[in-house]
């Protein structure tokens, strides 16, 4: 009777690892960020860390964005997206608006959040 009871202990205990345990087992020289290359020189170290308006006007600046203000944008979303997935939402929020900066001096309207677009009518013959 007590084997069986050690036995559902053991069974009891079993356990699995979780998520953020598990490492990725492809090499970071196979993984397609790697493979990303661009025309421009990269941001300064820290940049990311800094203030909305900074963020935005040193992206703006031709010596690190060559093809302006998209280039800009691109490289402020592979960040977001990618670089700094593990953000708090301080930071994207800071980040979001250093796109609406972008956005302003490029004479874009800034990105709403949950803007649907309506159903166009159409004419009837």
């Amino acid at each position: 009777m007590a084997t069986q009871k050690t036995t559902t202990k053991a069974a009891a205990k079993k356990t699995y690892p979780t998520k953020s345990g598990k490492r990725s087992t492809t090499p970071p020289s196979k993984r397609w960020s790697s493979k990303v290359t661009t025309d421009s020189t990269k941001p300064g170290p820290g940049l990311f860390k800094k203030s909305a308006k900074t963020i935005a006007k040193d992206l703006e600046k031709k010596s690190v964005s060559p093809k302006g203000p998209g280039q800009a944008m691109q490289m402020l979303s592979f960040y977001e997206n990618r670089g700094g997935k593990n953000l708090s939402a301080e930071r994207k929020q800071t980040l979001e608006h250093a796109k609406d900066i972008i956005r302003a001096d490029e004479g874009k309207s800034p990105a709403k959040k949950s803007a649907k677009k309506k159903p166009t009518k159409k004419a009837s013959k």
